[in-house]
């Protein structure tokens, strides 16, 4: 299970939201027992592009 503020990676494309597979986010909230995570991405310079609702099939740890 991702915990708040663990980095993600994005696994399918979201177009309605302007992010692709592979965009990076940020955990900012955690769902129950990992049934669902609010996920923040954001942009080149900083600025917030999406906050979303994603289920656990759609992200997955940013491995280092």
């Amino acid at each position: 299970m991702m915990c708040e503020l663990d980095r993600v990676v994005l696994v399918r494309d979201l177009p309605e939201h302007g992010l692709e597979a592979g965009d990076v986010g940020t955990v900012v909230h955690v769902y129950g027992e990992g049934e669902g995570y609010e996920v923040e991405f954001v942009g080149g310079e900083g600025e917030t592009v999406a906050v979303i609702t994603l289920g656990p099939e759609d992200i997955r740890p940013m491995r280092f």
